[in-house]
Parts: C-alpha cells; sequence; structure tokens
C-alpha cells in the first residue's frame, strides 16, 4: 500500500528571464496522506502557486524536473492527454480568482457538466440532476436557478462556491486550494473554509492548503509546510508550528500577527521583501537579507532542512541563535499567537 496519496521530491519549476532559467521552486518535496491537510504558507511571490501549478502539470512556459508522484505514479513522466484525465478527476484545484477560472460566456450549469462530461460521469439527463445536486452541496441557494446564470451575475462568494463545485463534481483524491478566501468578507470566508473541511471529511481526500493567512492555517490545517523564495524552510504538524516556531521566517510571520493584547503598538514587521529569481542569493540562506543583525557566522552555506524533532524540519542553522529584532518579548509573543488561535477555532481538529 501506498503510504502517501501525493509525494513531491526535489520538484523544481524554472522560468526563463533574459534567456536564462531561474527556479522558483526550488528543490521543493512535500508530502500529503489520504485525509491530511497540508497548508503551504508563505507571502506573495514564495512560489506557493507556482509549486501548486507544477503539481497540477498547468506550466506551459516552465521547465519542471523532479518527481511527483500521486498514487505511487510519476505525474512528471504523464503526456497532456494523461493528464487532462487526471486533472479536474482524481486531482481537482481550486482556483485563487473564480471571476478568471469561470468562463464568463458560459451559463454556470454547462461549465460544471463539461467537467463531468470529459470525465465520462453519468448520462446527459443524469448530469443534469447531479448539477443541481452539486450546487446545493456548496450551499447555493435556489441552484436551479443560479445554473441558468452567468458568472458576473453572481457575487464573489457565490462564484467561489461554483468553483468548489466544479472542484469536487468528479469526488477528486487530492484537493489543492489556492488562496481559496481571498478578496472575501470575513463570513463569507468561515462559510467557504467550513465547506472544504466537511468536503474533505465526507471525500477523504488530502488536501494541500495553499495560503498567507495564519488564521486560515491554525482552523484547517493537520501539518504545514512554509515557504520562502522558492524554498521549504520549515516543516511541522500545525501544532507544534504554532507553539515552537523555529525558521526566522516562520517565527517573524507569527510576530506579525495583530491580538488584543498588542492594542497601541506598533506590530512587527519584516524588512525588505522576496527577492527578486534572477537576483537572490542562491548559496546562502535566503533570508538572511532580511535579518542584518544576525551575523554571516550563524547562516549555512547552502542550507538543508534538518529534522530537529519527530516531524518538524528546519533549514539553516541561523535559527539556534535567532532573536527577534524587537522589544517584544517570547512570552507575549506565545500569548498572541495562542489567543490568535482560540479566535480562529483552535488547532487541534483530530
Amino acid at each position: 500500500m501506498v503510504e502517501y496519496l501525493l509525494e513531491a521530491n526535489s520538484l523544481t519549476t524554472s522560468f526563463k528571464i533574459d534567456g536564462e532559467y531561474y527556479p522558483a521552486v526550488d528543490d521543493v518535496s512535500i508530502r500529503i496522506r489520504q485525509n491530511e491537510v497540508l497548508a503551504l504558507v508563505g507571502e506573495s511571490g514564495s512560489g506557493k502557486s507556482a509549486t501548486a501549478f507544477s503539481l497540477m502539470g498547468l506550466h506551459r512556459h516552465a521547465r519542471v524536473t523532479g518527481e511527483v508522484f500521486f498514487q505511487g505514479k510519476d505525474l512528471l513522466k504523464n503526456n497532456e492527454r494523461q493528464m487532462n484525465k487526471i486533472r479536474g478527476g482524481d486531482i481537482a484545484m481550486i482556483f485563487q480568482d473564480p471571476m478568471t477560472a469561470l468562463n464568463p460566456l458560459m451559463k454556470i450549469k454547462h461549465q460544471i457538466q463539461e467537467t463531468l462530461r470529459i470525465h465520462g460521469t453519468g448520462k446527459k439527463s443524469e448530469r443534469e440532476s447531479y448539477t443541481i445536486e452539486l450546487l446545493d452541496r456548496v450551499g447555493i441557494p435556489r441552484p436551479e436557478r443560479v445554473a441558468e446564470a452567468y458568472p458576473h451575475e453572481l457575487s464573489g462568494g457565490m462564484r467561489q462556491r461554483v468553483v468548489i463545485a466544479i472542484a469536487i463534481a468528479n469526488r477528486p483524491k487530492l484537493l489543492i486550494a489556492d488562496e481559496p478566501t481571498t478578496a472575501l468578507d470575513v463570513t463569507i470566508q468561515a462559510q467557504i473554509l467550513d465547506l472544504i473541511r466537511e468536503l474533505q471529511d465526507d471525500l477523504g481526500s488530502g488536501v494541500l492548503l495553499i495560503t498567507h493567512d495564519l488564521g486560515v492555517v491554525a482552523e484547517m490545517a493537520d501539518r504545514v509546510a512554509v515557504m520562502y523564495a522558492g524554498q521549504i524552510v520549515e516543516v511541522a504538524p500545525v501544532r507544534e508550528l504554532f507553539m515552537n516556531p523555529q525558521h526566522p521566517y516562520t517565527r517573524s510571520l507569527l510576530n506579525s500577527l495583530p491580538s488584543e493584547e498588542q492594542l497601541g503598538s506598533k506590530l512587527h514587521v519584516i524588512q525588505g521583501v522576496v527577492p527578486a529569481l534572477n537576483k537572490m542569493d542562491r548559496d546562502g540562506c535566503r533570508f538572511a537579507p532580511r535579518i542584518p543583525w544576525i551575523s554571516a557566522e550563524e547562516h549555512e552555506h547552502q542550507p538543508k532542512l534538518r529534522e530537529i524533532a519527530p516531524g518538524h524540519q528546519v533549514r539553516c542553522t541561523c535559527y539556534k541563535n535567532f532573536h527577534l529584532n524587537t522589544s517584544m518579548d517570547h512570552g507575549a509573543v506565545e500569548q498572541r499567537v495562542e489567543a490568535h488561535q482560540m479566535e480562529e477555532g483552535g488547532v487541534d481538529r483530530r
């Protein structure tokens, strides 16, 4: 029996800039079990969506190398015809922007029925009734009426529910959710997350949840992989990551969380930005330029992920001597993270 539903090894995705290829996803390895939620976390530009598109085989002008085993078979060895049978079937994706994911010239019912037809699900009459069932299942009121609508006639939350309906139509074994709550108001965000969790539990699917929202991570994830500048810099069970973060980037992200305990004080701000693909130092710690108060001697040359506790991996030795460049003490940090977890529904899902 295959232990992992999805296992990516040394996945590298490079894009051409001025005639040279530069990795946006650099030697990334991730694993997802059945009925597990792995959150992939990081700032915009860290390589999260590029990773998701690589797993789905959606890059058209990139060089992708490594291994992506799904149910024991390497997806990177598949041709486009073989991938078309998998995409939208055994592996489905909830895209970040539902307005661009949906065809503006097609009615909602035709877009759902298209994915059913491509994967040979049911007869025409069965697909029509199943379409209404799917819309009802994702919490859309008056599904018969919505089925006849065009995307522009629906709200952002409704469009996102339609995208989810399309994604789950063929009962996927792996669901990739790329920033599924971006640009939605707080109430709709909570509804969408509850829906994804219910569907995941119902289908027994593995879920790769891509987000920059640590509150979403606390509520949804079983394990967390923190990504920075194309690399995974820390991997841990969700409770371990929140209560015992190690990598300087992870600790900086967590210290950027607002809470009631810090009313009136300044939030921690991470200096600088994620470096451009063709400008970053690929031999040293990629986060080093953003923590200049940590000496070069504390960083590792060509840092690797190392296990520091069961299931907890960290990249670079700089974590051993890292300290925040702030007056906030560690106790206050822990209180703020714990308060944030409680506000978001806790982290112990199972």
